[in-house]
């Protein structure tokens, strides 16, 4: 019994087999059949006739050459110069380490001198681990393919591109040696912060040539490729440090090093050594952060605020880290010509200014960085292009140092009443001179100075600030209506879960860059357009011919008239309230302070007709300054800062709103009010 039980057992997974096998021959069948009648045949018999006539045409000039790309300013004058110099710092195969070589390999590619350009195994275990992951969760490009994507073809993710990157890497290994291979790609991958190849990497983080550095040294430098920014031995050396841990790991497992060596290298401290060398820092950080989103946008990515899940913005930010690290190495080899707004005299007076103000703040971290911090930005109100742009205090330091411009976020206080309380308040039915009260309230807010005042008006309840009345306000209008006009403005770390009323107080979960509240403030001097802030103009290539240009398109967000009542009523602020003493001598001037819970953060942001600046003081990590508000330092830089810019200018007024509350009611009459309200916005 039990043997005729077997035996049927057999036959069952015989059929099974059998029928497994016929679909899958029916399957690759059907494959071949689309393959050839749905014209894939054609296109890949194309790729591989190009990938062919890319390599035959190669030369050993072809992976040495490199353009320089320029940055100029708005008179023309050079800003920096972006070159990844990979003709100046190429080395041949003898000039560079053994262990370079020894690293590289056994990082990315163990099967190097063995295979032809495509290792075959490698791809199999590749797709084995996206089936078992569900997601692609290890490499399978080898070194030669790797050469083939960075030298011929873009990074795009499409089969297409696989495809004739697998095409030129079997070519590559046809035309040149293993040797040569391996020269090309250790002097053209990207090792970060504008260098290509490892000898322009030795220089640039250890101030010495690539033959001088130790085995712990060079293990940590080809930590960085793999991903450039992930391993930026700048801004994340826990992650290059960890990874070069694991290269020197392999490197022991693989007998290429001693267990000494291995262990030695493991333990030694490393210290950059970046050689000095002009430069604008927070100018050049933010254009070239400008920049790079620019052609990005042009490439089609669609840049996002909102997301379902935490999923869908942990993969957005995937793509976008991705694509962001692509256009930033061409910024280095493309040779473009960048044209921005940037004003280097207003710079070097927002400079000083912020310098000034917090000189008498000396104590210093661990790093040597300064840490009470202050951070500007200036718009030019005709055109919407960012003027000047200030990240923190003036300091010696290797490299660029945080630009808390438009990195850091941080919590606004009142100054973000104006954006989302007050001004969606003037666009229903509230005019400066309706009634308010500030009253106790029971789970509500108290005022600054803890007393209340009773009815007053609007004006008077922006112009002092009081936390009662906004309170009162975003829960008539609702969280979710007031934190929209954020949004439309493309607020970047506005989140669900400040759909609360703590948010009309500025108790955000993430907080404002200087950069968003110095876009917001001056849609609200622009009648309430938006406009994008950025500091690019154009960019063309290196024989003039333009790539892009913006021409600063304008959204309505605010109607016209609700700007220019809650302009009138930021004017009596910076005269009467909060930032008394602080406008433009002889210049209509409109601002609003910002204090946060505990004296922790201090802004000041405000606009004249010609100009809006926004000023954050703080810690990078928060901590109590006392005597900190938005009317002492912040508001101290900002008048200093705007009196220079406006010396020698013509007092221009605000435009009123009465008249266009008269015109306003004139159109209503005339055409009804819907019509009337669209002509007029």
């Amino acid at each position: 019994m039990k043997h005729k039980k077997k035996k049927k057992k057999k036959y069952r997974v015989f059929w099974f087999f059998a029928k497994l096998q016929i679909v899958l021959m029916l399957l690759v069948v059907a494959g071949l059949g689309y393959y050839y009648y749905g014209g894939y045949a054609v296109q890949v018999q194309k790729m591989k006739e190009e990938a062919a006539k890319f390599v035959r045409s190669s030369t050993e000039a072809t992976f040495c050459a490199s353009q320089t790309s320029v940055v100029y300013d708005k008179n023309g004058n050079t800003i920096s110069t972006l070159k990844g110099e990979r003709d100046v710092y190429y080395l041949p195969f003898e000039e560079i380490p053994v262990d370079a070589c020894a690293a590289i390999v056994s990082i990315e590619d163990k099967k190097f001198y063995q295979h032809s350009g495509i290792d075959y195994r490698a791809i199999m275990r590749a797709v084995k681990a996206m089936v078992e992951n569900g997601e692609v969760t290890q490499g399978a490009s080898t070194i030669t393919q790797q050469l083939a994507r960075n030298i011929f073809l873009t990074q795009d993710r499409t089969w297409q591109r696989k495809v004739e990157e697998m095409f030129i890497a079997t070519e590559l290994e046809k035309k040149y040696s293993k040797t040569k291979i391996l020269e090309f790609y250790l002097n053209n991958i990207y090792f970060g912060n504008g260098y290509y190849g490892i000898q322009a990497a030795s220089i640039g983080y250890f101030n010495q040539e690539a033959a001088k550095l130790d085995l712990s040294q060079i293990a940590f430098l080809c930590a960085i490729p793999n991903n450039p920014t992930l391993y930026d031995p700048l801004s994340n050396m826990e992650n290059t440090l960890g990874r070069r841990d694991r290269i020197l790991k392999n490197m022991y497992e693989d007998g290429q090093i001693s267990q000494s060596a291995y262990l030695m290298a493991q333990a030694e401290e490393i210290t950059l050594n970046r050689p000095e060398h002009e430069k604008n820092n927070y100018v050049e950080t933010y254009t070239y952060y400008c920049a790079i989103r620019l052609l990005m946008e042009q490439e089609g990515f669609v840049f996002r605020t909102e997301f379902a899940s935490q999923e869908e913005r942990d993969a957005y930010q995937e793509a976008y880290n991705e694509q962001y690290s692509q256009f930033q190495k061409k910024l280095y080899t493309a040779g473009y010509r960048i044209y921005t707004s940037m004003d280097l005299d207003m710079q070097a007076k927002l400079q000083q200014a912020i310098d000034e103000k917090l000189s008498g703040f000396t104590e210093q971290n661990e790093e040597g960085i300064y840490k009470l911090q202050g951070a500007g930005v200036c718009i030019d109100n005709e055109t919407g292009y960012v003027r000047a742009i200030v990240g923190g205090r003036s300091q010696d330091w290797d490299g660029y140092t945080l630009n808390r411009a438009y990195q850091s976020y941080r919590q606004p206080g009142s100054s973000i009443k104006p954006l989302i309380v007050y001004t969606p308040a003037l666009e229903r039915n509230y005019t400066p001179d309706t009634m308010v009260t500030d009253q106790y309230l029971e789970d509500g807010p108290s005022n600054a100075d803890g007393s209340y005042s009773g009815e007053m008006t609007l004006r008077s309840a922006l112009s002092r600030s009081k936390n009662t009345v906004a309170w009162q306000l975003f829960e008539e209008l609702t969280p979710k209506l007031g934190l929209s006009y954020l949004k439309a403005m493309h607020f970047s770390r506005i989140t669900a879960e400040d759909e609360r009323l703590t948010s009309a107080l500025g108790g955000l979960t993430n907080g404002v860059s200087p950069v968003e509240m110095a876009a917001a403030y001056a849609t609200l001097e622009n009648d309430g357009d938006y406009r994008n802030p950025t500091c690019i103009i154009k960019i063309t290539d290196a024989d003039g011919n333009e790539i892009l240009s913006t021409l600063q398109e304008q959204t309505k967000v605010y109607k016209t008239t609700a700007a220019r009542m809650v302009t009138d009523m930021l004017a009596t602020a910076i005269t009467e309230g909060t930032g008394a003493g602080l406008g433009v001598t002889g210049m209509p001037s409109a601002g609003k302070t910002g204090t946060t819970n505990d004296n922790k953060d201090g802004w000041f942001v405000g606009y004249t007709r010609y100009y809006t600046a926004s000023i954050w003081v703080g810690y990078d990590m928060p901590m109590e300054l006392p005597g900190l508000s938005g009317g002492t330092y912040p508001g101290e830089i900002w008048h200093t800062f705007m009196e220079s810019c406006h010396a020698g200018l013509t007092s221009l007024e605000f435009l009123p709103y009465v008249e266009m509350d008269l015109y306003q009611k004139i159109r209503q009459d005339a055409l009804g009010p819907e019509e009337g309200e669209e002509n007029l916005d």
